[in-house]
């Protein structure tokens, strides 16, 4: 069966010069639900490199790195305030920022019951914008606009596979 595509690009990609990409994981927020936050990463990451030629390298946090992860809460001086929970949950910037960060008062799990929202569905979905991929029109797509409490899209889907594979190749 034909799958139409419906991923979108941000406009701007990583140059294949740093394809080669370190990242690191700010302690400065403690927030409930997330404490297997570098696992949820490192396991995001490794499955967005199936699909494309990016190598990811987690470093120190008092060390530079291409990607930064961290929780923040109201206005945190990026010009992309949070709104509390339920609200807005996460925002990433396009290459070659890299800076993705999550609201810090949601009521995040890894194991998500019916109020809370599934930190590794999120996760998925903002390293697809850090990578330069922007939301796509499938509600199926981890690159999907929208998740809601409870709901889990940990998996790649044949459309966000496509976007990334259009974006830079693949693996």
């Amino acid at each position: 069966m034909y799958e139409a595509s419906n991923y979108a690009f941000i406009g701007t990609k990583w140059p294949s010069s740093e394809y080669q990409l370190t990242y690191k994981i700010l302690s400065q927020t403690l927030v409930s639900g997330v404490e297997n936050m570098r696992s949820i990463v490192y396991e995001a990451l490794n499955k967005w490199a199936q699909y494309s030629p990016f190598t990811f390298q987690e470093v120190t946090e008092d060390s530079e790195s291409n990607l930064v992860f961290g929780f923040f809460q109201g206005d945190h001086r990026d010009g992309n305030p949070f709104d509390g929970p339920r609200g807005i949950l996460a925002h990433s910037f396009q290459p070659t920022n890299g800076q993705s960060h999550y609201d810090a008062t949601e009521n995040w799990s890894d194991d998500p019951g019916q109020d809370q929202m599934d930190l590794d569905s999120v996760v998925h979905h903002e390293i697809g914008h850090l990578l330069g991929l922007n939301h796509s029109d499938n509600p199926n797509a981890v690159m999907y606009s929208g998740i809601g409490a409870g709901q889990r899209k940990r998996d790649l889907q044949n459309d966000d596979i496509q976007g990334i594979e259009a974006l830079y190749g693949s693996n």
